[in-house]
């Protein structure tokens, strides 16, 4: 029996590594580049497993899907699967928690030290002809600073250990996390605004949830501190993009550091764009050539697994573990 599994969108120059993993346990896989709902509707009706980027797939999308048993998104958050929508028609929902770790922390600290030491600032003043140090003024040491992580998940914990070698305080807000498990890594939880208050640069991990969206608004960046750094690495939309321009015109905050934004590809008109202490990256702190290669076994991998029948290892919805039993 042949099951039929399409990519909704991608990016990638090859689907090797997908095709091969479900070429081994008999799924067709169908290429798609679908960008709305009804595209997404099309391609994916008959649809036994759906591999996702950034196509929706909304209630609207899953109400139509006839035969989906696994839907397997390219990277660690869900955000653009209706998870409610695909749990209440037990269609099993998979992502991939743990492929790039190092890649995301590293550049998270890549922008935390560009900031810091005005890299791009400096740089850029340079190649136009200026050779002077004054024009970053003013850079404070690193040792002793403080980071607060805004989430402490996987990468926000391997980040804080990078940190900590740098003689940097970590402190962090994770609602969900215990407090002995922050402890054992030498790091303080916090509220969110007293993180504010405290830290000197604010890196964000959070996963865009109804309950994060805007998470960094107004009320937080009066809270910052006027020499501190503010650093996305997560989704844009956790930050309150126009409560950020508004703290960056009125001198609230001394800075931005942004893989991603609420609009991605960021549109031409943004005030980013123009400002000379915001450092703006196309979404990529998640990439390496290892990592990709990670990414894409791992998502066809989820896949496989339950067309072979059993659960998908980086399952996302688990209350249907019992009902698959």
């Amino acid at each position: 029996m042949s099951f039929k599994v399409v990519i909704t969108d991608f990016e990638f120059a090859s689907l090797a590594p997908e095709e091969e993993i479900l070429n081994e346990v008999g799924a067709e896989l169908v290429r798609a580049q679908c960008r709305t709902e009804e595209e997404v509707i099309e391609a994916c009706k008959d649809a036994d497993g759906i591999i996702n980027q950034y196509a929706p797939i909304s209630r609207k999308v899953i109400e139509q899907l006839e035969n989906c048993k696994v839907i397997s998104r390219y990277g660690v958050g869900v955000n653009t699967i209706d998870l409610k929508a695909a749990t209440e028609k037990g269609i099993l929902v998979g992502n991939v928690t743990d492929y790039c770790m190092d890649e995301v922390s590293d550049h998270a600290f890549a922008l935390l030290m560009a900031a810091a030491r005005k890299v791009v600032l400096l740089n850029d003043y340079v190649k136009n002809n200026v050779w002077d140090y004054k024009k970053g003024i003013p850079i404070y040491r690193l040792r002793d600073r403080v980071l607060g992580l805004v989430g402490f998940g996987k990468i926000p914990q391997t980040l804080a250990k990078k940190a900590q070698v740098f003689g940097i305080k970590v402190v962090a807000y994770d609602p969900f996390m215990p407090k002995e498990v922050a402890a054992e890594m030498g790091v303080e939880l916090l509220e969110l605004n007293e993180l504010c208050r405290q830290s000197d640069f604010i890196s964000v991990h959070a996963p865009l949830t109804n309950g994060t969206k805007g998470l960094i608004s107004d009320e937080q960046f009066k809270a910052m501190k006027k020499e501190a750094f503010i650093i996305n690495t997560a989704r844009g939309p956790v930050i309150d993009e126009k409560a950020l321009v508004r703290a960056l015109q009125n001198e609230e905050i001394a800075g931005a550091a942004l893989d991603v934004v609420e609009e991605e590809p960021i549109p031409s008109n943004s005030p980013l764009l123009k400002m000379e202490n915001v450092i703006l990256n196309p979404h990529v702190a998640w990439y390496s050539e290892e990592s990709q290669l990670e990414l894409k076994q791992k998502v066809a991998q989820n896949v496989a697994d339950v067309v072979k029948g059993n659960l998908p290892k980086y399952l996302v919805n688990k209350e249907l573990v019992s009902v698959k039993k």
